[in-house]
């Protein structure tokens, strides 16, 4: 068998396609015909060997959303019309979630919705997507169906938008967005130059966009192993308001961390942007926020040697924050691994006192105790965790 071939056999041998709910949800409707087919991210990925969420499969099909409803009734599925206006019916059965869309063209586009009218060319379907490592599908059986020959890009991980770029951005001005994210997720920061071109003429276009929409691009793109070259070019093309500084440190996180994620690199932005300025562009979630919150007061803990604190105080971040620290510290490899290893070797108890322990001292109850208990609990860090409650307790300011 050929490389491409056993390229495409990828298809024919996923597991995500020859599970039976995969197979089954495909047979009823007509998948054995070739009128309903998988599409997009999971396509691509497998393809290309990456590892994908095996319940992230979408459907493209001839079918209308009537039918697609009609027949998953009648056989017991789970229906939920998730975007019926737009031909997206949601199917689940089992643990399988999935969302089957009838086949579409554009009709009517303001560059944030479409109006659109179903149909059943798969060419016309495949034209309205926006690059063509994503016009990718796959049948009941695993065999590639590639109307736009964007298999090669895929294979080649050129990340390049379908048709005109200009026309596929103002179809949908979040393609812009998705232009960078898929090039430092796939194409290796390597920027299509036709591509980069139409993302900086409509850098000036983009206000109108949801702020929810984009940070959800944002957030998938922190999330990806390197993205600082991105973010530069998304800052010299006027699309990202950065500091040069924050990306710098992007940079040198990705340089040491060996699996770059969302939490420490939100983080280290919150070092140079208010964390709350950036929860509202982009509509982070509290536990987002509270996460890099959490790693990056622990980095500076961490950057000042208060390794005693960062561990007592938090246990949950240590990890991400010692290469935040390193980030923010300049520090190399040895600094790193040294810090690590005492780390490593701090065995952290619970503080041996509560506020019951000072009131029978007679410390009355309220913000004196409250005062107090912390005094005596720094002074306990600070000692390496070896003041015993006796010694606590003799330290203790009677009122």
């Amino acid at each position: 068998m050929s490389k491409l071939g056993d390229i495409e056999a990828r298809l024919k041998r996923a597991e995500w396609l020859m599970r039976p709910e995969t197979q089954r949800i495909l047979a009823l409707l007509d998948g054995a015909a070739g009128r309903t087919r998988v599409v997009g991210g999971i396509v691509r990925d497998t393809l290309l060997d990456l590892p994908h969420e095996a319940s992230d499969i979408d459907l493209a099909t001839e079918l209308l959303p009537e039918e697609v409803t009609r027949r998953a009734q009648k056989a017991g599925l789970s229906v939920y019309p998730t975007g019926i206006e737009h031909g997206t019916v949601t199917l689940r059965l089992g643990t399988l979630t999935t969302e089957v869309t009838t086949l579409r063209e554009d009709v009517e586009t303001d560059g944030r919705r479409a109006v659109v009218r179903f149909g059943s060319d798969w060419r016309l379907d495949a034209m309205r997507r926006d690059f063509t490592l994503n016009a990718l599908y796959a049948g009941m059986d695993g065999a590639l169906f590639d109307p736009l020959h964007g298999l090669d890009d895929c294979l080649a991980r050129r990340v390049r938008f379908i048709g005109s770029p200009a026309e596929r951005i103002a179809e949908d001005r979040l393609r812009v967005y998705r232009f960078f994210r898929f090039s430092a997720s796939h194409g290796g920061e390597q920027f299509d130059h036709d591509g980069l071109a139409a993302c900086v003429a409509a850098a000036g276009t983009l206000g109108a966009l949801a702020a929810e929409r984009v940070g959800a691009e944002m957030r998938r793109m922190l999330g990806v192993p390197r993205v600082a070259r991105t973010l530069l070019a998304m800052r010299d093309a006027d699309i990202l308001d950065m500091p040069e500084p924050a990306i710098g440190l992007l940079r040198g996180y990705e340089r040491r961390a060996r699996k770059p994620w969302l939490h420490p690199r939100l983080a280290l932005l919150a070092a140079t942007i208010d964390a709350m300025l950036l929860q509202s562009t982009w509509r982070l979630s509290n536990d987002d926020v509270a996460g890099a919150v959490s790693i990056l007061a622990a980095a500076r803990l961490i950057v000042e040697f208060r390794l005693n604190e960062a561990a007592y105080r938090y246990p949950a971040a240590l990890a991400d924050a010692v290469d935040v620290a390193a980030s923010l510290a300049d520090w190399g490899d040895a600094g790193r691994l040294a810090v690590v290893e005492q780390l490593q070797r701090l065995d952290v108890p619970r503080f041996p006192l509560g506020g019951n322990d000072l009131i029978k001292l007679g410390i009355p109850a309220g913000k004196a105790l409250g005062l107090e208990l912390e005094r005596l609990e720094r002074a306990w860090i600070e000692s390496g965790f070896t003041l015993d409650r006796q010694a606590l307790l003799g330290m203790a300011k009677r009122s």
